[in-house]
């Protein structure tokens, strides 16, 4: 079996996401800004995504983490690129979209590209909009080796405030590199050992 070595980062620019300690409304995986996560659409995520590792060969332990949680995480992120892109009026067109879809980062091709970022292949285009959206609003705000630009970025997305369902696990708002990964406790999947932490790297490509 292939592995991937996971990125858990929130965003291109390698910003994190701020998450909130609210009450959070049943059958809701996660509350993120204006829009709602539901649990039940989470499952078929991760379902999707764990078939598309299956069929790819690839190892669903190599990501070190439950597939729940990385899944929702992306989703999240995902969440808000969206909200993101429309506060900005950024818009991607298909053609873009079209040569991300070809663009394996640091990765042996697009496909496994997208599956280390928790992306199965039916929801690769409403991702990539996503990503491609907030490298537009970078570009928007002064460009990514402007530090105000990314200060600026860094400041929307902790303004879009996310509220975790606790059956996932507590948020990790402080990584480090000994514990790196996104939750502090997996909650009803179980506690991580020191081992089994994720590799926390910046997203590629």
């Amino acid at each position: 079996m292939k592995s991937i070595r996971v990125a858990l980062a929130a965003a291109a620019a390698g910003v994190a996401l701020t998450a909130c300690a609210n009450p959070i409304e049943a059958g809701a995986a996660a509350i993120v800004g204006n829009e709602r996560i539901a649990a039940k659409d989470l499952n078929a995520e991760v379902k999707q995504y764990e078939q598309a590792l299956t069929a790819a060969r690839l190892d669903a332990t190599a990501l070190q983490v439950p597939l729940s949680q990385f899944v929702l995480y992306r989703m999240t992120n995902e969440s808000v690129y969206r909200q993101l892109a429309a506060k900005h009026g950024v818009q991607v067109n298909e053609s873009e979209i079209d040569a991300a879809l070809k663009d394996p980062g640091q990765q042996q091709s697009p496909e496994i590209n997208l599956l280390a970022k928790g992306v199965p292949p039916g929801d690769a285009r409403d991702y990539l909009r996503g990503e491609l959206s907030i490298r537009k609003i970078v570009d928007k705000l002064g460009g990514p080796q402007n530090q105000q630009a990314l200060d600026a970025l860094r400041k929307d997305f902790e303004a879009v405030k996310v509220t975790y369902s606790p059956r996932y696990g507590k948020v990790n708002t402080q990584p480090t590199q000994e514990n790196p990964s996104m939750f502090l406790d997996t909650g009803r999947f179980g506690k991580l050992t020191p081992t089994q932490q994720p590799q926390a790297q910046q997203p590629q490509g």
